[in-house]
């Protein structure tokens, strides 16, 4: 049945419908809020069993994400105010809302890439560390020692984090991309203490202590001039105003910050750490009944082509 005719003329309705093959079917009219047809047919259908009419107003167009009706709301962010605190605000404002389950709320454009970002931190600095791990160990053909050059990124993090929370900026991707490059920068200071220390040992047959120590002397000045190098480039970023300076500002930061922890710790925590692990080594090759160097006692008037094969391991 399809309905021809239907016309709404103040508490009356008037009404026509055909059958599909033409024939008249109903025709009447519903009257008041009784919506009873008046018609010839034996057992007239109340309208109100199938519907009800009301007036009131309706949205020209209806919005969807997939199958579902939307409606997006807009914000700008307010002066000195970053994405991650208006993200944080807006997810605590909507939980005091106390909505239904069939109201669901969900950040797109600009906001959305930055709960992305986050979500990802780890598949960003996670084979980063892997392939840094798997260099040196190439490198230096040690399985332990490259686990001290990577310890001290931590204390780099540590100053990144303490700089960003002292100046009250969020730990934004830029943020993130800063704490990415401390990871080249800050292990270099790590790596001409190591690749001296052991050059000394396998080549000059000293003690892991006297090694480390002399690493540590040796290498004092250009770690310190290439950490300050590197701070004072990140300096105009952290301090920089004008457009654009919001941006920027937690790239520097997190720079300076965890170049000056590193500094700060590393000539300490690095002979700490590369002893530590080189006793661990020592009382792995006792297990294996292997020599360890700091147990070969060496005669240093000895040709090098005399020595024992064990002391240069």
């Amino acid at each position: 049945m399809r309905v021809v005719t239907a016309d709404l003329a103040e508490e009356d309705l008037a009404f026509h419908a055909e059958t599909a093959g033409g024939g008249a079917a109903i025709a009447g009219a519903a009257s008041g809020n009784t919506g009873r047809s008046t018609t010839t047919v034996p057992n007239p259908i109340p309208l109100s069993s199938i519907g009800h009419w009301e007036q009131r107003a309706t949205p020209l167009a209806i919005n969807h994400q997939g199958q579902f009706p939307v409606v997006t709301i807009s914000f700008n962010l307010a002066p000195n105010v970053s994405l991650g605190a208006a993200v944080k605000e807006i997810e605590e404002a909507q939980k005091s809302l106390d909505m239904p389950a069939s109201v669901q709320g969900t950040f797109q454009g600009t906001a959305r890439a930055f709960e992305s970002s986050l979500q990802n931190e780890l598949l960003l600095v996670g084979p980063r560390l892997i392939k840094n791990y798997i260099l040196l160990d190439v490198l230096y053909k040690s399985y332990i020692h490259p686990v001290t050059i990577l310890s001290t990124l931590p204390s780099a993090g540590v100053g990144a984090l303490l700089a960003l929370l002292l100046t009250g900026r969020e730990f934004s991707v830029i943020a993130l991309i800063g704490i990415i490059l401390l990871i080249g920068i800050v292990m270099k200071n790590a790596i001409m203490m190591i690749d001296f220390a052991l050059d000394a040992q396998r080549n000059e047959n000293k003690f892991p202590t006297d090694a480390i120590y002399q690493a540590a002397l040796l290498r004092f000045r250009p770690i310190t001039m290439t950490t300050f190098a590197a701070m004072f480039g990140g300096v105009p970023l952290a301090l920089g105003t004008g457009i654009g300076s919001e941006l920027r500002s937690p790239l520097g930061i997190a720079i300076v910050g965890g170049l000056i922890c590193s500094q700060a710790l590393t000539l300490f925590t690095t002979p700490v750490v590369y002893l530590a692990f080189d006793k661990i080594a020592a009382r792995v090759n006792a297990l294996l009944g292997r020599p360890s160097p700091q147990n070969i006692t060496v005669d240093p008037d000895m040709p090098r082509a005399q020595a024992p094969a064990g002391a240069n391991t």
